[in-house]
C-alpha cells in the first residue's frame, strides 16, 4: 500500500445512519401533509362538521329546544308537496339567471370604459367599488327605503318633480314588482365585482393584437369577438361562477328587503330555509331545504371546473 491510498483509507469515514424521525422529515410527502395540517384542520372545524351536522338535521325532525329523532327522508318527502319551497326553488334560478345576466352585460360594458384611458381612471375605480364594499345590510336597508311606498326618492321625482305619475309606486306591495325590485339590487351591488374582475383580465391583453388586427382592418366588433372574448374567457368563466354561487345563495339582501314577502313570493331557498329553521323553530326542516341546495351549487362548480380545463380557451386549439 502506497503513501496516497494509505491517506486515503485514513481519511475515510462511515456515512452517519439518520435517526428515524430525520428520514421521516426528509420524506416530502410527510412534509407536504404536515404543511398541508392546518389547513385540513380548519377545513373539519368550518366545513365539514357543519355540513356534515346539516346533513344529519335534515334527517331529523329536530327543533329548537327539542334534540328529535331520526326520520330518514321524510323532511324532502314533505318538501316534495310543498308549494312555497317550489316557488322558492323556481324564483331563486329565476333571480339567479336574470341578476347574473344583468350583472355581466354591464359590469363588461364598464370594464371595456374602465380599460380605456380616461381622466381620473384611478379614482373612478374605487368609486365603482363602493356598492361592493359597503356592507349588505346597509346597502340592503339604502334600497329599502328607495322602494318604500311613502318616502321613495323615485316615486318622489316621479311625482313630485317629473309629475309623470299621479300616485306613488309601491315596489314591494305586489309579487313580481317585488321580485324585479331585488333583482335590480342585486344587479347594482353584484356589477364591481365583476366589472374589476373583467377589467384585470382585460389589461393582461397585449394591445399588440389589437394593432395587428386593426392594421387588417378588423372592426371594434371583430376584435372584440375574436380577441376580446376568447382571451377573456377564462376569467370570465370564474367570475361567472363564482357570481352564480353568491347570487345562488343570497339571503340579506333577500331578508333584509322583503324577508321572503309578499305572500311569499320573493323567498330564496336561504332565506326560506332560515324561516322554517330559526323563527319556525323547525331545524330538521330548515336543514333539508338548506341541503336541497347543493345539488344545484355543486352544478356550478364543476361547470367552472370543466370550463377553466378548456385548454383551448388559452391556446387557440382543440383539447387533448
Amino acid at each position: 500500500m502506497d503513501a496516497t491510498t494509505g491517506d486515503l483509507a485514513l481519511e475515510w469515514k462511515p456515512r452517519k445512519q439518520h435517526s428515524r424521525i430525520g428520514r421521516l422529515f426528509d420524506s416530502k410527502p410527510f412534509l407536504v401533509a404536515l404543511c398541508l395540517l392546518p389547513t385540513v384542520g380548519l377545513l373539519v372545524v368550518f366545513l365539514t362538521y357543519p355540513l356534515g351536522l346539516g346533513l344529519w338535521l335534515s334527517m331529523t325532525d329536530t327543533t329548537i329546544g327539542q334534540p328529535g329523532e331520526y326520520i330518514g327522508l321524510d323532511n324532502f318527502y314533505s318538501l316534495f308537496s310543498d308549494p312555497v319551497f317550489w316557488g322558492a326553488v323556481w324564483y331563486t334560478i329565476f333571480y339567479t339567471a336574470v341578476a347574473t345576466v344583468g350583472k355581466f352585460l354591464l359590469g363588461l360594458w364598464l370594464a371595456l370604459l374602465l380599460n380605456n384611458h380616461i381622466p381620473f381612471k384611478a379614482f373612478i375605480r374605487a368609486i365603482v367599488l363602493l356598492p361592493w364594499i359597503v356592507p349588505t345590510v346597509l346597502s340592503a336597508i339604502a334600497w329599502w327605503w328607495i322602494y318604500d311606498p311613502q318616502f321613495s326618492i323615485v316615486s318622489f321625482v316621479l311625482v313630485d318633480v317629473l309629475h309623470w305619475r299621479t300616485h306613488y309606486i309601491d315596489f314591494l306591495g305586489s309579487p313580481w314588482s317585488a321580485r324585479w325590485s331585488l333583482i335590480v339590487a342585486n344587479i347594482w351591488r353584484g356589477i364591481p365585482f365583476v366589472a374589476i374582475t373583467l377589467l384585470a383580465g382585460l389589461q393582461t391583453i397585449s394591445p399588440s393584437l389589437y394593432e395587428a388586427a386593426l392594421l387588417d382592418g378588423a372592426s371594434g366588433w371583430q376584435q372584440f369577438r375574436r380577441i376580446t372574448v376568447p382571451l377573456l374567457m377564462p376569467i370570465l368563466s370564474v367570475a361567472l361562477t363564482l357570481s352564480v354561487l353568491f347570487t345562488f345563495s343570497d339571503f340579506q339582501l333577500v331578508y333584509a328587503i322583503t324577508r321572503g314577502g309578499p305572500f311569499n313570493s320573493t323567498h330564496l331557498m336561504a332565506t326560506l330555509a332560515f324561516q322554517r329553521a330559526i323563527p319556525g323553530s323547525q331545524l330538521g326542516e330548515g336543514a333539508a331545504i338548506a341541503v336541497s341546495m347543493i345539488p344545484f351549487l355543486l352544478v356550478a362548480t364543476l361547470v367552472c371546473f370543466f370550463g377553466v380545463g378548456r385548454r383551448k380557451w388559452q391556446q387557440g386549439s382543440d383539447n387533448d
